[in-house]
């Protein structure tokens, strides 16, 4: 019998509306921890790989249809948790020319920023049976100080068994009441991962670095294990425990149309090859190719038959 791993990963998903201010809009779903969530399940489905999202959802038609949609993706919900009273968050975006991203958020009251708010959740009664957790820094800014505490402890029940715990450094300022608190944040997050997974660009506006430089050697410091550094265009920059920076070369994209989720379909394919035991330049590699082909389309979730492989 194939053994399955099993990763949970923890986040908010949110109703997307794409389009104009009072224009036309197609309605759909996203948020970075579930994006992720969606390609490592497609990455992941011939490898033995299992991806179950948790998150806090309504008692909504909305979050009805999210569910849905997320098992026909074979994502895991047996760690969502129903909230009464509560609903998904929504936002909008519009996309220029160069396929940059402008959002708009309503999120203050989402489902998922009170997952934590009862007394054991699915996620923490999972833990030890998990074999790796997944969150980002927009993960830990939804949560109050203390379910934020609560993740930790999470993290470092899976890391005490063996599992092995992922980091985004996904930074959005407007969801943090400073600079200092999220840095923090993010400290206590690095200190008990396994994996750093690091925008650059991100990391230079987390710090106010004055160059790439500053960010990519505080990067390349963190006391994770394994680390690997997004630069956009620039090569993927993999560092092991004990060994030298690698350069993994990306894919390179005549046109992109829509920069969403790029580096959430990276983390994605990047973790189905590295959990199921490719090494960290190949599955790099395979970051870099699914993130091209996702931002020659629209939306955070392209089509699965417009994926090649």
């Amino acid at each position: 019998m194939t053994s399955i791993t099993r990763v949970a990963l923890f986040g908010e998903c949110m109703i997307e509306l794409q389009g104009e201010a009072f224009g036309a809009m197609r309605q759909t779903f996203g948020g970075d921890t579930l994006n992720t969530a969606v390609y490592l399940a497609r990455s992941g489905s011939t490898r033995g790989v299992h991806a179950s999202y948790a998150t806090g959802l309504g008692e909504d038609a909305y979050s009805d249809e999210m569910l849905r949609r997320w098992l026909l993706e074979g994502v895991g919900t047996e760690l969502v948790r129903r909230v009464p009273g509560r609903v998904p968050g929504l936002y909008t975006i519009s996309v220029d020319e160069r396929g940059e991203r402008t959002f708009t958020y309503w999120r203050d009251s989402s489902a998922a920023r009170a997952y934590f708010d009862v007394a054991e959740t699915p996620l923490e009664r999972a833990a030890d049976a998990l074999d790796a957790l997944y969150f980002s820094g927009i993960s830990l800014a939804i949560l109050s100080p203390a379910a934020r505490e609560r993740l930790f402890e999470t993290a470092r029940r899976v890391s005490a068994h063996g599992g092995r715990v992922i980091f985004d450094n996904n930074f959005r300022p407007r969801l943090w009441a400073d600079a200092s608190t999220a840095q923090a944040a993010y400290a206590r997050a690095l200190a008990l991962s396994d994996v750093a997974l690091v925008t650059l660009d991100d990391e230079r506006m987390l710090y106010g670095d004055a160059s790439l430089d500053e960010s990519r050697a505080r990067s390349l410091a963190v006391p994770c294990s394994e680390v690997v550094i997004k630069q956009g265009g620039a090569p993927v920059i993999v560092r092991l425990a004990g060994a030298e920076p690698i350069e993994v070369h990306v894919v390179r994209v005549d046109r992109v149309v829509d920069t969403t989720a790029a580096g959430d379909s990276f983390a994605g394919a990047y973790l189905a090859a590295r959990l199921s035991g490719a090494t960290a330049a190949d599955a790099a590699a395979a970051g870099a190719r699914l993130a091209a082909q996702v931002i020659q389309h629209r939306g955070a979730i392209i089509a699965a038959e417009l994926i090649s492989h």
